[in-house]
C-alpha cells in the first residue's frame, strides 16, 4: 500500500510538472500573440514616419549609390555613401526644428580621361527646416529654412570648392499609408576658390510611397537638378522597397532600389544605378 501511495504522488508529481510546463508554453504563446500586433503596429508607424522627410523622428540613414557611363567617354563609375543624419528639436509648443545633414563619402574612377581615381569626403549640405507641429489644413505637413553647402571635399574631384546658401522647402500629406509631398531647395554660391565655376543650382525632389501594415515601404521619387550655369539638367528617377524591422531592441529599415536617369548633364551618369539603405531609427521614449 505504500509503495502504491508513493507511485501515485510520483504520477500526480510529474502531471504536475507536465501541466505546469504546458501552462507556461500556452502563457508564453499567448503573450506572443497579444504582442505581435502591437509590435507591428509600432513598426508600421515608425516606417510611416521615416517616410517624412521632417518628422519628429531620429534617424540616421546610410545611403549607398552606384552609378557608371559618367564622363565624355562614358567608361566612368562612381560609388556614394551618403551619411544622412536627421535631428528634430522642438523649440516650444508649437514649432520643431529639424536639421538635415548629407555628409557623402565617394569612390570614383576614371570620370574623365586621365582623371583617375579618388576617394574621400564630398561637399557637405546642411538643411534646416522649421516646421509647425500641427499640420496645416489638418493634413499638410510643412516646412521652411535655409540650407547651406560647405566645401569639405579631400579633393578637388569631389566637390566644388565653394560655400553656398540658400532657401529650402517641403511639403507631404500622409494618408491611409500613402505619403505624397516634394521637396525643394536654390543654392548660389557665396564664396569659395574663385577660379571655381559658380554654383546656381535648383533641387526639386518629388516623391510617392506607400507603407503597408506590415511595415514594408514601396517609393517612387526624382532627385531633379537644374544647373543655371550651364544650362543643364540631371533627373534620377528611383524607384525603392525597404523594410522596417528590429536587430534586437534596435529598430532599422533596410532597403534596395534602382534608379534611372531619364536625363544628364554630357559628363554625368547615364543608364540604370543602383541604391542600397540602413537606416538606424531612435524613437522618443
Amino acid at each position: 500500500m505504500k509503495n502504491s501511495s508513493v507511485n501515485a504522488d510520483a504520477k500526480t508529481s510529474v502531471l504536475s510538472r507536465g501541466w505546469g510546463c504546458r501552462s507556461n508554453a500556452i502563457l508564453a504563446a499567448s503573450v506572443s500573440l497579444v504582442c505581435a500586433p502591437v509590435a507591428h503596429a509600432q513598426d508600421t508607424d515608425l516606417a510611416k514616419k521615416l517616410a517624412n522627410p521632417i518628422s519628429s523622428l531620429i534617424s540616421v540613414p546610410l545611403q549607398w549609390n552606384y552609378d557608371s557611363n559618367i564622363g565624355p567617354a562614358d567608361n566612368g563609375e562612381r560609388a556614394t555613401l551618403n551619411i544622412q543624419p536627421v535631428i528634430p528639436v522642438s523649440l516650444n509648443n508649437d514649432w520643431n526644428l529639424i536639421t538635415r545633414v548629407i555628409l557623402p563619402v565617394t569612390s570614383q574612377s576614371d570620370i574623365f580621361p586621365g582623371a583617375g581615381d579618388q576617394f574621400g569626403l564630398g561637399d557637405t549640405t546642411i538643411s534646416a527646416f522649421f516646421s509647425p507641429v500641427q499640420p496645416a489644413f489638418g493634413k499638410w505637413i510643412w516646412g521652411v529654412g535655409p540650407v547651406a553647402v560647405l566645401p569639405t571635399a579631400t579633393d578637388s574631384l569631389l566637390g566644388a570648392e565653394k560655400w553656398a546658401l540658400g532657401p529650402t522647402a517641403v511639403a507631404l500629406t500622409q494618408s491611409d499609408g500613402w505619403t505624397i509631398g516634394a521637396l525643394a531647395n536654390h543654392v548660389w554660391s557665396v564664396g569659395g576658390d574663385s577660379s571655381r565655376a559658380d554654383i546656381n543650382n535648383t533641387f526639386f525632389q518629388p516623391f510617392v510611397s506607400y507603407t503597408s501594415a506590415t511595415a514594408w515601404t514601396y517609393t517612387l521619387n526624382t532627385e531633379t537638378s537644374y544647373n543655371w550655369e550651364s544650362e543643364e539638367w540631371s533627373v534620377p528617377i528611383n524607384a525603392q522597397v525597404s523594410k522596417l524591422t528590429r536587430i534586437g531592441d534596435q529598430p532599422v529599415s533596410i532597403g534596395v532600389g534602382a534608379r534611372y536617369w531619364a536625363n544628364s548633364t554630357p559628363t554625368g551618369p547615364e543608364g540604370w544605378g543602383a541604391r542600397a539603405f540602413l537606416t538606424f531609427l531612435f524613437p522618443k521614449g
